[in-house]
């Protein structure tokens, strides 16, 4: 934190406040002292009074009135624009000093080589997604996904199986059952190998909502010719997705780009049993 507290617009302005107000209440009190010496009764006394007591008729001073509606003024900007633009704060000044460290975390780690991603991703993995996931990536016996098929034909398979929700695209949730036995297999085979060689004719009712390409018709759905890569983790860490278990949160601006691309890393190793 900053120790130079004059290097804060509203600690400028406060303090240049303070100091007009001591000598406005130096002149104003010398002014009513040296008139309390000198002024005899005068002005016109009102109707009312209390055992001989009477009042004079005073107007207000013209310098409270303009006195008065300069603090009306001065807070209305204060609240509206002074202190919302200028103001020093703690949340501003932490998302500063994170945003700084981020950039820099980015820019160490954006060369990084598959091991270092994958120990990265084993730190960020066992901290945000194994109280559901489980230690070892199995689901904990069905209580959430299990990691270790997935980016394999088996893990198209289970989505296939039992469908896919919570990622919040414009096509909607994907039912399960739509394809079974042996259409289910080609389409599972297909997909996990990148969408590569000949397209089975069953692939057709994923084309539906994925597009004929597999990549989703410009963000309609997911692109299937991301799966099994660190993009698509990556892609539903950020949007967050709906589980047995609950809905598991989006980590758009918890992990950086980098922290994303490394847990997909490292949920890849758990599938592949690196």
């Amino acid at each position: 934190m900053n120790s130079n507290i004059l290097q804060d617009n509203i600690n400028q302005l406060s303090l240049l406040a303070a100091v007009i107000i001591f000598f406005l209440t130096v002149f104003v009190a010398g002014k009513y002292i040296k008139q309390m010496k000198t002024d005899k009764s005068t002005g016109e006394l009102a109707d009312e009074n209390w055992d001989g007591i009477g009042e004079y008729k005073n107007e207000l001073p013209a310098g409270w009135a303009y006195t008065f509606l300069g603090t009306m003024v001065w807070a209305l900007w204060y609240w509206t624009a002074g202190y919302p633009v200028n103001a020093y704060s703690q949340i501003g000044e932490y998302n500063e000093e994170v945003a700084a460290h981020q950039k820099t975390f980015e820019s160490k780690w954006a060369s990084a080589d598959k091991q270092t991603l994958q120990e990265m991703g084993e730190g960020v993995y066992l901290v945000q997604c194994a109280p559901c996931h489980g230690i070892a990536g199995d689901g904990m016996g069905g209580k959430a996904a299990d990691l270790t098929v997935w980016g394999s034909a088996a893990g198209v398979l289970e989505t296939i199986k039992n469908g896919s929700k919570g990622l919040g695209y414009p096509m909607g949730e994907m039912p399960g059952g739509m394809l079974s036995g042996d259409a289910a297999k080609k389409v599972a085979e297909y997909v996990a190998n990148g969408m590569k060689g000949e397209q089975p004719a069953e692939f057709a009712t994923c084309a539906g909502c994925h597009g004929a390409d597999g990549k989703g018709m410009g963000g309609m759905a997911p692109d299937l010719t991301k799966y099994g890569t660190p993009a698509f983790v990556a892609d539903v860490l950020e949007r967050g997705k709906k589980g047995y278990i609950g809905k598991m949160v989006s980590f758009k601006g918890r992990l950086t780009p980098v922290q994303e691309k490394a847990v997909g890393s490292y949920i890849l190793s758990l599938a592949r049993g690196e």
